[in-house]
């Protein structure tokens, strides 16, 4: 290979190297800056915590939870840290669950936070259609209200499937029950 060739080959490697770097930093710069700027939004960006609610209309009186059994998901925000997400749920005779998998997971330990925090201050606001709703967030791990609950998760989100009987036993899922406050 003649000199110039190598010269010229070694160019094009340094100048690609720097073109991929550049587009790494740029990645890393709007992820995180999304990340971020969630902190500050009126609610969760889909599966991205975001802020504390600052829109939602306070409601007046409890509801009859029916109106919500076939939504996929709505939106809650603990007071401490005020931050806001987006979860499934579950509705079994009026009242409401919300259910946090994979936690025994590595991914689910690092991702999850939310359910740790609820067991030290369970206060929270869930909005549903305009909504806001004072709530108390309860873990459940046993009683009767269980398997019907984890019955209407599977019919929703796992197709009717079965639901492992150890699944909150072991702490893979953690169920919440949000109560009046």
């Amino acid at each position: 290979m003649p000199a110039g060739e190598f010269n010229e080959s070694k160019i094009t490697m340094k100048t690609l190297l720097k073109v991929i770097g550049y587009l790494v930093g740029v990645i890393v710069l709007v992820v995180g800056g999304t990340l971020v700027g969630a902190r500050f939004a009126d609610g969760p960006l889909e599966v991205i915590a975001g802020g504390p609610f600052t829109s939602g209309e306070p409601a007046t009186e409890e509801p009859d939870w029916s109106f919500a059994k076939n939504y996929n998901t709505v939106e809650f925000q603990l007071l401490e840290p005020a931050a806001s997400r987006t979860t499934w749920l579950a509705v079994h005779e009026g009242r409401v669950f919300i259910p946090s998998g994979y936690m025994t997971t590595w991914w689910g330990k690092i991702w999850k936070q939310w359910p740790s925090q609820a067991e030290q201050d369970g206060r929270a606001i869930l909005r549903v259609d305009g909504k806001l709703y004072d709530r108390q967030l309860v873990r459940i791990t046993e009683g009767p209200e269980l398997q019907p609950v984890l019955a209407e998760l599977s019919r929703k989100y796992m197709g009717g499937g079965p639901v492992p009987p150890d699944i909150v036993s072991s702490g893979y899922l953690w169920v919440f029950e949000l109560v009046p406050r």
